[in-house]
């Protein structure tokens, strides 16, 4: 039986080019700094990023709260919408890693009004603590994505501040498509930025955390303080070169076969889009009936795995190894199993 799988993007497998590359990569000791292939996808990502240098790292957890770690001191306070990824998803490492509070601002689709974030800012007061970074994230975990001129103005307001921008953007290349311009322009919306290698863009592991060259060079103190001196990663890298070269095109195809999962969503009884969250290759949805955990047992006795919803709302993610034909067969499924339970 083969599986469709739309819990996330970050399911994809690796394709048979990637793993080819990963077979005959060039490696050394990247901790030494002397693994060539590393080396090269760092310097293929900061060029894409519009960035200095760029620093290769296990995953996006791990590149967020070593941006948070490099840019702040003990003690300090981070700004930061409450629905992002960083506040919602990370086990709340910053308090761990970087010893730092977050200051979280009520926003759902992560875009707090700017006088918001700026009453925010701490003054210089013995009882605050220092307003150490403001953290945003596009595209959004809510399916969003943030304007760029939304970002620019965080930025120039930061500035005013001199408080440095960190951007979550994890899936930063679909955010690129809908806006419909270059990644590096929304990166130059922040110091630093961290993106995923394993979630649309298919490689198997692996991020990417960039920024100026004063910045990475603090960073990778801090990744071989976090356990990430990962040694001989060329052979990972290799696949990251791939994902770079090859997949940030066909992520468009995921967008389109979004949007053909929400229209025929839409026609299953009791079934509500979400509508305005549509903009990159997730479909987010209420079900009246039947419960979730039927839902979730049933979609996968019949080959398709599929998320608990997170409060009332399901996600489906369409990815590199979903079909326009699966996206057909999810939705004949889903139809099946809310008339057989109703």
């Amino acid at each position: 039986m083969k599986w469709i799988d739309i819990r996330s993007d970050t399911v994809t497998k690796p394709t048979e080019e990637m793993r080819l590359a990963m077979y005959r990569a060039e490696v050394g000791d990247d901790v030494y700094g002397d693994d060539p292939t590393v080396n090269r996808l760092e310097e293929l990502a900061a060029e894409m990023m519009g960035k200095e240098a760029a620093l290769f790292v296990p995953s996006g957890t791990f590149g967020n709260q070593l941006a948070i770690l490099t840019h702040t001191d003990m003690g300090n306070e981070v700004i930061i919408p409450d629905s992002n990824h960083i506040f919602i998803h990370e086990v709340g490492a910053s308090a761990v890693i970087a010893s730092v509070q977050l200051r979280t601002l009520e926003s759902p689709d992560g875009m707090p009004e700017l006088g918001r974030i700026e009453s925010a800012i701490r003054s210089n007061d013995v009882h605050f603590p220092e307003t150490g970074l403001i953290c945003m994230e596009n595209a959004h975990s809510s399916g969003r994505v943030l304007p760029l001129e939304y970002l620019k103005s965080v930025k120039a307001l930061a500035g005013r501040y001199s408080v440095p921008v960190h951007l979550d953007g994890a899936r930063i290349f679909n955010a690129a498509i809908t806006l419909g311009v270059k990644a590096k322009e929304i990166a130059a919306t922040a110091d630093s930025v961290m993106f995923c290698l394993s979630k649309g863009l298919a490689a198997p592991v692996g991020s990417i955390l960039a920024g100026s060259k004063k910045f990475i060079e603090k960073a990778r103190k801090g990744r071989k303080l976090m356990g990430g001196g990962m040694r001989q990663v060329g052979i990972l890298a290799a696949a990251g070169i791939v994902a770079l070269e090859k997949m940030v095109d066909r992520l468009e195809e995921d967008h389109r076969n979004a949007r053909l999962l929400a229209e025929l969503l839409s026609e299953i009884k009791g079934l509500k889009v979400l509508e305005d969250r549509l903009d990159i290759n997730m479909v987010f949805f209420t079900l009246e009936f039947p419960e979730p955990q039927v839902v979730v047992e049933e979609m996968k006795k019949r080959g398709i795995k599929i998320n608990p919803p997170e409060g009332k709302e399901y996600r489906f993610v369409t990815n590199n190894d979903v079909t326009t034909k699966d996206i057909h067969r999810v939705v004949t499924v889903l139809k099946e199993i809310v008339e057989d339970f109703s």
